[in-house]
C-alpha cells in the first residue's frame, strides 16, 4: 500500500474522533470575546487565564521590544542568541518562583523533553548507574515523551495512579533498597484534562522520606494558582520548595511562545550545557521576551487580576452546577463539563458556537471512553455579563438536547 492510501485510510478511521478542527479560526485577537465566522462570541477555551494576550500594556511592551532589538535573532543562546531582556526575563522568573535561577526555552514541551533527556542519559561521574522515574497516570504528553527519551538501560519508569499518593508510596517502599542514582517524582501541577491539582505536600513528603526529587511542571498553575499566581506550590503553601519547576510564557504570561525551568544555579548552568533543545534551538524573538517581561510586572504590581480571575472561575463553577451540568469539582478555570459521550460533546460544542460560546469538546483518545466532556476555561478579561451570556446559551443548549 502507498504512503497516501495508507494515511487516507487512517483519516478515514479517525473522522469519528479527529479532534482538529479549522472550522472556527478567529477573526480577532485572543480576548474574552473574540470573533469567529463574522460573530463575536464569548471564548471559553483559552489558555488565556490573565487576559493578557491583547492586553494594551503587553502588546506595547511587545511592540517595542522589536523596534529596540528587532524581530528575531537568527541565532541559539551560545552564539549570539543572547540579549539583556533574555538575561533580565530568566533573573525576573527566579525572583517570582523564588528558585535559584531559571533557563528559558522555546516552550514548555521543549523544556521537558530537554529535561528528561539530559538528566537521566549523562553518566554524572557515574560509569554504571541506574535512575528511576514515578510519574502520574495523567502527566502531559510532553512529560511523556521526555521521558521515552530515556534509556530503558539507565532509567526504569514507574506509572502510579493519578493523584494517587498511596500508590506512589507502594512504589517508593518497594525500591527503597534498591541502588538508584537518582529518584525523582514527577507530576504536573494542574492536569490540563481534569482542572485538578497535584497533591504536592504529600509529594514533598515522600520525596523527604524516601531521597527523591521532584519535578513539577506548573504551565497551567503559574499565573493562575495561589493568591497573587505563583502557582500550585504558593497555593499549597511550599514555593520554593520543588526542585524543579516548568513553566510556560504561552498561557497566562502573555500566551505568545515560550517555556522555563526553575531550580538551582548548577542545574541551570548544567542544562544550558546538556539541554539539546535549549542548545539547539533558536532564542526567543524579542517581542515575546519584552512582552513576556510586561506581563510579569503586571502580574506582581497588580494583585486584582488573579483576583478576578479566582472571582470568575468561583462564580461560573458555581452557577454551571446550578443549571443541572455534572463538572469536575474544584478551584481551577479549567472546568470540565462532563457530557459522557462524543457524539454529545461534538453537537453540544457545535450549538454553543451557534448560541454565542466558543467552547471545544474532548473525547476519546484524548479522555477515556465514556468520559467526553466540554472544557470551559475562564478568564480574567470575562466581565460578569459575559459569563451570565454564556450561562444563558448553556442553558438553553443544554435543555434543547436534553443534558439538564
Amino acid at each position: 500500500m502507498k504512503l497516501n492510501e495508507l494515511l487516507a485510510t487512517e483519516l478515514n478511521r479517525l473522522k469519528d474522533t479527529k479532534t482538529f478542527k479549522y472550522e472556527t479560526a478567529l477573526q480577532s485577537a485572543q480576548g474574552g470575546i473574540v470573533r469567529v465566522n463574522g460573530k463575536e462570541v464569548v471564548m471559553l477555551a483559552s489558555n488565556n487565564y490573565l487576559g493578557m494576550s491583547n492586553h494594551p500594556v503587553v502588546v506595547k511592551a511587545a511592540i517595542d521590544g522589536m523596534k529596540k532589538y528587532g524581530y528575531g535573532l537568527a541565532s541559539v543562546r551560545f552564539l549570539t542568541g543572547t540579549q539583556t531582556i533574555h538575561l533580565e526575563l530568566e533573573k525576573k522568573i527566579s525572583k517570582f518562583l523564588k528558585s535559584e535561577d531559571t533557563i528559558l526555552f522555546s516552550s514548555s514541551y521543549a523544556a521537558n523533553v530537554a529535561f528528561f533527556q539530559a538528566f537521566t542519559n549523562e553518566k554524572l561521574g557515574f560509569e554504571n548507574y541506574k535512575d528511576v522515574i514515578y510519574s502520574d497516570q495523567l502527566n502531559h504528553a510532553s512529560i511523556i515523551d521526555g521521558q521515552r527519551l530515556c534509556r530503558a538501560e539507565t532509567t526504569d519508569r514507574k506509572i502510579y495512579q493519578h493523584g494517587d499518593v498511596a500508590d506512589l508510596e507502594r512504589y517508593l517502599e518497594e525500591d527503597k533498597d534498591k541502588e538508584y542514582r537518582i529518584r525523582m517524582i514527577a507530576s504536573d501541577g494542574v492536569f490540563s484534562m481534569e482542572g485538578d491539582l497535584a497533591p504536592i505536600p504529600r509529594i514533598l513528603e515522600l520525596a523527604e522520606k524516601y531521597g527523591a526529587v521532584v519535578f513539577v511542571d506548573d504551565a497551567h498553575g503559574i499565573g493562575v494558582c495561589g493568591k497573587s499566581g505563583k502557582g500550585t506550590a504558593e497555593q499549597f503553601g511550599v514555593l520554593g520548595k520543588v526542585d524543579f519547576t516548568v513553566g510556560t510564557l504561552g498561557k497566562a504570561i502573555g500566551g505568545a511562545a515560550g517555556g522555563f525551568i526553575s531550580g538551582s544555579k548548577d542545574f541551570v548552568e548544567y542544562m544550558r550545557q546538556k539541554g539539546r533543545p535549549y542548545i539547539f534551538s533558536n532564542s526567543l524573538p524579542p517581542p515575546v521576551v519584552c512582552g513576556s517581561l510586561a506581563a510579569f510586572d503586571l502580574l506582581m504590581k497588580d494583585k486584582s487580576i488573579v483576583q478576578r480571575l479566582h472571582e470568575n472561575t468561583a462564580y461560573f463553577r458555581k452557577e454551571i452546577k446550578n443549571l443541572g451540568f455534572k463538572i469536575i469539582e474544584g478551584t481551577h478555570p479549567i472546568v470540565p463539563v462532563m457530557l459522557g459521550e462524543a457524539s454529545i460533546a461534538q453537537e453540544m460544542s457545535n450549538a454553543l458556537l451557534k448560541a454565542g460560546v466558543y467552547i471545544k469538546g474532548l473525547w476519546y483518545p484524548i479522555v477515556p471512553k465514556g468520559r467526553a466532556r466540554l472544557r470551559a476555561q475562564i478568564s480574567a478579561s470575562l466581565k460578569k455579563k459575559d459569563i451570565d451570556r454564556a450561562l444563558e446559551a448553556f442553558e438553553k443548549v443544554g435543555k434543547k438536547m436534553k443534558v439538564i
